[in-house]
C-alpha cells in the first residue's frame, strides 16, 4: 500500500495594501521621521521623473537620504524594529497556523511567500514574518557595520512575475538567474503555476495576477473596504471590480482575514479545488497505467 503524497500549493501574497493597510513606511518610519507620506511620495517620484529613474530605486534612495538627514540610524535591525510597529488587516496574525492546519486535514503543504515592492527587512521584522518560505521584497546592501548603503534589490510592479516563476521552479533567492530561463517539464516544477494562488491588492499586482491567471492557477484581489473613493472617485471596491471586468483575477473579497470571513472561505475554497483537481490528475494516471 502506497503513501498518498501530500498535494502541495503556494499562496503568494503581496504586503502593501494586501495583508497591512496603506504602505509599510508609513505604519512607524515616516512617523519617525516627521515627514507626511503624501510629502516623501511626491518627492521620490519626482526624483523618478527628473532622473528617468525606477520609482522603487528612487523612494529607497530617499528613505536613506531622509533618514541621514535627520541622523537616524538605519542599519538592517533599525529597519526591522520598523516593521515590529506594522499593524495588519483584521485576522492576518492568527491567520497563517488556523489555514495550514487547515490545509494539513485536507492533505495539503502550503507555503506562504510574500512579493513586494516594499522592504524586505521591514517585513522580516514583523510577528507573521516565520510564516513565510521566502519574502521576495526590495531590499538594502550592509556594510560591514550593518549599515545600510545602497539598494541591493528593487521589486516593481512588472517584474513581480519573475518571483512567481522562482517559486514555480523551487528557486529560493533573487540572484540566482540560471534556472529561471532553463527549460522544466511542468510535472517536475516544485509548484506548478495550477497550484499557486495570488493574493494583491490593485493595479501595482496587475501583471502577478494576469499572469498566474494566464498559467492556469488563482487570483485573489483584495480591498479595504474601511475607507473611501479614491482620487479616481473609485471606492478600494469598485477598482478591484475591475480587475474582473478586465479579467485580471478570478475572485475578489474585502482584506478581513478573521475565522469564517468572505476571504477566509474564498481561500478555503480555492484550495479545496485546487486539491480535488490533482487528485482527479492523479486517479486518471493510476487508471492509466
Amino acid at each position: 500500500m502506497t503513501t498518498k503524497k501530500a498535494v502541495k500549493i503556494a499562496i503568494a501574497y503581496d504586503f502593501d495594501g494586501t495583508l497591512a493597510p496603506g504602505n509599510m513606511q508609513e505604519h512607524t518610519f515616516f512617523p519617525s521621521m516627521n515627514i507626511p507620506a503624501a510629502e516623501f511620495w511626491a518627492k521620490a517620484n519626482q526624483i523618478a521623473r527628473e532622473n528617468d529613474m525606477d520609482e522603487i530605486l528612487a523612494y529607497m534612495q530617499l528613505s536613506l537620504d531622509e533618514a541621514r538627514l535627520r541622523n537616524l540610524p538605519i542599519r538592517r535591525q533599525d529597519f526591522e524594529n520598523y516593521g515590529k510597529g506594522i499593524t495588519f488587516f483584521d485576522g492576518v496574525e492568527g491567520y497563517f497556523e488556523r489555514i495550514n492546519k487547515y490545509a494539513e486535514e485536507l492533505g495539503v503543504e502550503l507555503q506562504h511567500y510574500i512579493i513586494s515592492s516594499g522592504l524586505r527587512e521591514f517585513i522580516k521584522g514583523t510577528s507573521i514574518a516565520k510564516h513565510f518560505t521566502n519574502i521576495y521584497a526590495s531590499g538594502y546592501r550592509y556594510d560591514a557595520n550593518d549599515v545600510a548603503v545602497w539598494p541591493a534589490l528593487a521589486i516593481n510592479y512588472t517584474n513581480k512575475t519573475q518571483y512567481l516563476f522562482r517559486i514555480n521552479k523551487g528557486i529560493n533567492n533573487s540572484y540566482d538567474n540560471s534556472l529561471i530561463n532553463k527549460y522544466l517539464p511542468e510535472e517536475e516544477r516544485p509548484v506548478p503555476f495550477r497550484q499557486m494562488i495570488y493574493i494583491g491588492d490593485g493595479e501595482t499586482d496587475v501583471p502577478a495576477m494576469k499572469m498566474i491567471k494566464y498559467q492556469g492557477g488563482t487570483a485573489i484581489g483584495v480591498y479595504n473596504d474601511k475607507i473611501g473613493p479614491t482620487k479616481d472617485k473609485l471606492s478600494p471596491k469598485q477598482a478591484c471590480e475591475n480587475l474582473i471586468i478586465q479579467n485580471r483575477a478570478n475572485y475578489i473579497a474585502p482584506a478581513n482575514y478573521t475565522e469564517g470571513s468572505e476571504l477566509d472561505r474564498l481561500i478555503k475554497l480555492v484550495i479545496e479545488k485546487i486539491k480535488a483537481e490533482v487528485d482527479l490528475q492523479r486517479f486518471a494516471g493510476e487508471r492509466r497505467v
